[in-house]
């Protein structure tokens, strides 16, 4: 799912951002600043904010704390950061499956894109097909053909419901029509152990919490969910080229505030988040680990975020997946 910037959403995007505001921009952090991270640390979520974390501390001379407050898919840390005072010390980096769960869940407590204020994309995240190594299959048709052999009897873990990693498991169940059972975890690198501890046979994870392993032989990568292939696995073949045609997932990854934060503060933040991703230093290590670098003014994220809500909530309605 890439990003495409669909600038006549923003006349319905809800969400707002006060021009004037209690803090002027130079006066601006002047306290620590929190960035929410609503899994446990280790996934691509976490990544991402210990690094966008390191540079605003070094661009506004003021602590960025990352603090992990993992559950129900993101909610527990967005409720917490909707309810934050609108100043802009308190932030949060979100996965795509933030604005997915509004589909999902028959009552949230805020509204994905009204009770926040978007403030920078960060990157796509392509996720990968991995096995454990002692499963018999090394690649996508292999692993199809084996999961057919055996219906009902494999498990794959997720960071979560509705996340990218679970839509990546759903999307390829329906396209290959093949059955598995779904485990929902708090958090990717807590599915990754139990997938190297042999209790799930296989797993989506985001390539940045997955590469590692996969480069150290402790598992196996059988196809990536983009369209083309990532940077960072490059030998990996996409599973749309490995024969399951037309298959497609990669979801952004962005910061956010809640709602109303001053729109000097919101200049700043995307300022110094864009040029920390616009380094040459930063676009090659976390294309090394498998995040390409995005860039984007607030409005643009905001408008990427009302478009995706509407994309997925097609797709949640056909695979039937619901949480009350």
């Amino acid at each position: 799912m890439t990003v495409r910037i669909a600038l006549p959403l923003l006349a319905a995007v809800p969400w707002l951002v006060t021009p004037g505001a209690a803090l002027a921009q130079q006066e601006y952090p002047a306290k620590p600043i929190r960035m929410i991270v609503g899994v446990a640390p280790g996934g691509a979520t976490d990544i991402l904010a210990r690094a966008v974390g390191a540079r605003l501390s070094e661009a506004l001379r003021q602590q960025v704390i990352v603090e992990n407050r993992p559950g129900a898919n993101h909610i527990i840390g967005g409720e917490i950061t909707a309810n934050a005072p609108r100043d802009g010390h308190t932030l949060q980096m979100i996965p795509e499956g933030f604005v997915i769960n509004a589909s999902m869940y028959a009552k949230l407590p805020f509204d994905p894109l009204r009770d926040f204020t978007p403030v920078a994309i960060v990157a796509l995240v392509p996720n990968v097909l991995v096995v454990h190594p002692s499963m018999p299959v090394r690649t996508v048709k292999e692993f199809a053909a084996f999961a057919r052999a055996k219906p009902g009897q494999l498990s794959y873990g997720s960071s979560s419901v509705g996340s990218p990693s679970h839509m990546s498991g759903e999307l390829f169940k329906v396209m290959t029509k093949v059955d598995y059972t779904h485990v929902p975890y708090r958090g990717q690198a807590l599915a990754l152990v139990d997938l190297m501890g042999g209790h799930i046979q296989f797993l989506f994870p985001s390539i940045p919490a997955a590469v590692a392993h996969v480069r150290s032989k402790k598992l196996a990568a059988l196809g990536v969910t983009t369209m083309q292939r990532a940077t960072a696995l490059p030998d990996i073949p996409t599973i749309n080229e490995a024969g399951v045609t037309g298959y497609e997932v990669s979801g952004w990854y962005g910061v956010v505030g809640p709602a109303g934060l001053p729109q000097a503060v919101v200049a700043r933040l995307n300022k110094e988040i864009n040029t920390y991703l616009q380094a040459p230093d930063t676009r090659k290590q976390l294309s090394s680990e498998g995040a390409e670098p995005r860039t984007a003014t607030p409005e643009e994220f905001g408008a990427t975020m009302a478009k995706d809500l509407q994309k997925w909530a097609k797709v949640v309605t056909a695979a039937e997946i619901k949480i009350k």
